[in-house]
């Protein structure tokens, strides 16, 4: 028996995804893609996973789009487009506090898929990544524009609370998404009205322990692919391009590593030891929490500017790394979160575990944005404009 959309089920026979073809299946597959590229990468991710996803075959999914790319695409559009219809409902004469506020509900109401922005850059062809870039830059110029101008560095700040905004996508804390949207709209604002070239009990001066120079094949067969994995993206770098770079034979990469998913995990654990050192050695003798969050800032920027190539490469790829050696770098990172978030809470008793974490991260997404906006370019006042205003992310 049939109806006027397909097959009607028997009396009694359970219903399927397949049984009944709903009227918005492509954007059930565009919904339940974004959250697969987003959790595991762009190439990590299969059409058969995000087929099973929505409850169909890999071949009705190839009905709607012709391949991964094309679902891809319209993915990091769908994205985007949100918030532009979102801040384009506005009137033109909408506060700042308006504007962010539809940024963040948009963001958040669509978190698990929002992480799509970690590889868009990276794998759009040239002229879909124009296309998304023009719609970006209206929306940064959309924020831009509510920025109070009587501070400096507009751009800076109100791409650093973008930033902030952003960051709900790109860590699983669970909070419950009116708190959320509260919680990071503050912090937006926040970021929006502090002044980034301000001293007064600015950013301290941190160390950073040297990058270890490469002394073993092992340490140089690392120091050459993050370069070449932040230039090309890691899943188009061939193990022949880097055992080029550093002088062996294809072949002889594996006597040090099983693959080049073991390479960008070491490294990603050796940076991780890196940050952790110098977290150790800065916070020594350092007791007042609003001291130490100042000090955690200061060499987070710190590290970030000093490794761009690595953290670049880290938060756009590590999703997309086996499940066993995600889980190491995933505990070295709960582990530095936690002191943050000990710090914050004892600076900020009001806060909860969950807000304090989530703010956290807030002050990453700032870091991430606002060095983007300076296209990482290392000197102390930079660090201290970056330092500044993660240290307004946190309400501090």
């Amino acid at each position: 028996m049939t109806g006027a959309h397909g097959p009607v089920p028997r009396p009694g026979a359970p219903v399927t995804a397949s049984a009944v073809r709903p009227r918005n299946r492509r954007q059930l597959i565009v919904e339940a893609a974004g959250r697969m590229f987003s959790q595991r990468g762009y190439h990590a991710a299969s059409m058969e996973e995000i087929s099973a996803g929505v409850g169909i075959t890999a071949a009705a999914l190839y009905r709607h789009f012709p391949n991964k790319y094309a679902l891809f695409a319209e993915c990091a559009n769908v994205t985007v487009d949100r918030l532009v219809a979102a801040l384009d409902a506005l009137p033109a004469d909408a506060s700042a506090a308006d504007v962010l506020a539809a940024a963040t509900g948009v963001t958040v109401a669509h978190r698990a898929t929002g992480g799509v922005y970690r590889w868009e850059a990276r794998y759009l062809e040239r002229a879909d990544r124009a296309v998304l870039g023009t719609k970006f830059a209206h929306v940064v110029g959309r924020v831009t524009g509510v920025v109070p101008d009587d501070l400096p560095a507009r751009d800076l700040r109100a791409a650093a609370a973008l930033g902030v905004v952003g960051s709900i996508t790109m860590h699983r804390t669970s909070i419950a998404q009116r708190r959320a949207e509260d919680l990071l709209l503050a912090s937006a604002l926040r970021v929006a009205t502090t002044d980034p070239t301000a001293t007064t009990g600015g950013v301290p001066l941190v160390e950073l322990p040297h990058q270890p120079v490469p002394r073993t094949r092992r340490a140089e067969i690392i120091a050459a692919a993050i370069p070449l994995f932040e230039q090309d993206g890691f899943a188009t770098v061939t193990n022949g391009r880097i055992a080029e770079a550093v002088g062996l034979v294809p072949s002889a990469i594996y006597r040090y590593f099983p693959g080049k998913a073991d390479i960008l995990a070491a490294a990603c654990l050796q940076a991780g030891a890196l940050l952790s050192q110098s977290v150790e050695h800065n916070l020594t003798e350092v007791l007042d929490p609003h001291e130490a969050l100042a000090v955690l800032t200061a060499t987070y920027v710190a590290y970030s500017f000093g490794h761009t190539a690595l953290t670049t490469v880290a938060n756009a790829e590590l999703g997309g790394l086996p499940a066993a050696l995600q889980r190491p770098l995933v505990v070295a990172q709960r582990e530095h979160i936690a002191v943050w978030e000990q710090q914050l809470r004892l600076a900020r008793p009001e806060l909860d575990s969950r807000q304090a974490r989530v703010l956290v991260h807030a002050g990453f997404g700032v870091v991430v944005e606002a060095g983007r906006r300076l296209r990482w370019r290392d000197d102390q006042d930079n660090r201290d404009a970056v330092g500044a205003l993660v240290l307004g992310a946190l309400g501090l």
